[in-house]
């Protein structure tokens, strides 16, 4: 049956791709609900845009009143939130923000939506489902060996994680004492197409173009596992349509990787992709330069993904290798969107604790 899916943050990387991925591989319709900031980009849907069962609102989930009357007029089946700032560095910055969006913000977007399915009538009640998209920064570092599973207690390092980790326990409380039927995902790291410039993959690959220093924090020997954002909007849609209520869901890639590699990874692609390099430049990794390492940055993350592999079917698609190189030359192939996302407000820059 087709649903209505309200999706908040639809215009950012994993909300982007998760309403591309409802409009083009399903029947429901979709309502994006964003506040476009600077990470929120409208040109990640043009191929969407003009679909029927595509519906734009521009608003901020603390705006519990303009929320409400977005869900009352298009009476949602599904809530999919994905709304958050999500950058560590400008969070050590800046963490008020974080903690307005993401916490502020997850509680008011909760009573709204409570309000809203206390209406509804028995029949929609019984297939509602609200479901909140986390990070696996929630469980903080991980030694050298192991993995996070759903059952890992939260200690979040930095105040970004620590925001998503408050909005993961609002929701899980909200179910409790509430009533309100949510399910739960925590992903790894994502990548792929249209990724907001700051992030470590385009921030590599565009910066690498132009000729300038490849930033690497530390020893560059901290370990993420990657995940390609079209595989994980798969398992969101998974999560949302068949997962069980109450229950949370590790998202990974199985693609364990230091960061160092994955740079150098990026350097040798675009060593055999393109011919005409920078003035006096032979080889990517050239450029790589190693600075000062991130306060409070965590080591090791990596999730075990066997729940969701096991109980709803899925694995993702794509391995490091494939997916690396379906991003690499999205990239390429997609300068005009990098330079329309680059407006002066954000130049690449490395950011955090000054």
């Amino acid at each position: 049956m087709n649903k209505t899916i309200f999706v908040t943050g639809g215009a950012g990387f994993i909300g982007s791709a998760l309403v591309r991925f409802l409009i083009n591989e399903t029947a429901h319709t979709v309502i994006n609900f964003d506040k476009l900031t600077y990470a929120g980009n409208l040109e990640s849907l043009r191929s969407v845009e003009d679909n029927e069962r595509y519906h734009f609102t521009q608003g901020d989930i603390c705006d519990r009143a303009k929320v409400s009357a977005v869900l009352n007029q298009y009476q949602p089946d599904f809530i999919m939130h994905l709304a958050a700032e999500s950058h560590v560095d400008r969070s050590i910055d800046g963490p008020g923000e974080f903690i307005q969006t993401n916490v502020v913000g997850t509680y008011e977007l909760l009573e709204a939506v409570r309000s809203y399915y206390n209406d509804l009538d028995y029949d929609k009640k019984a297939s509602f489902r609200f479901h909140h998209i986390s990070t696996d920064e929630v469980y903080g570092d991980l030694g050298e060996t192991g993995l996070f599973t759903e059952e890992t207690s939260y200690e979040p390092s930095s105040p970004y994680s620590a925001s998503k980790a408050a909005s993961d326990h609002l929701v899980r409380a909200w179910h409790r004492t509430y009533d309100l039927p949510v399910v739960l995902t925590n992903c790894s790291n994502n990548y792929g197409p249209y990724h907001f410039p700051e992030k470590l993959i385009p921030l590599i690959i565009l910066n690498a173009l132009e000729g300038k220093q490849l930033p690497v924090y530390g020893d560059g020997k901290q370990v993420r596992d990657w995940l390609f954002v079209e595989d994980h909007a798969r398992a969101l849609y998974k999560v949302v349509s068949k997962g069980k209520l109450g229950e949370t869901y590790n998202i990974g890639g199985f693609n364990e990787k230091q960061n160092i590699e994955v740079v150098t990874t990026i350097c040798n692609h675009l060593n055999n992709l393109i011919e005409d390099k920078p003035e006096n430049l032979s080889d990517f990794n050239d450029l790589i330069t190693f600075v000062a390492d991130r306060p409070g940055h965590d080591v090791r993350y990596a999730i075990d993904a066997t729940k969701i592999n096991k109980e709803l079917g899925w694995r993702p698609e794509e391995t490091f290798e494939t997916g690396i190189l379906k991003t690499i030359q999205w990239y390429l192939d997609n300068q005009e969107w990098c330079k329309n996302v680059q407006d002066g407000s954000y130049q690449r820059e490395r950011l955090g604790k000054n």
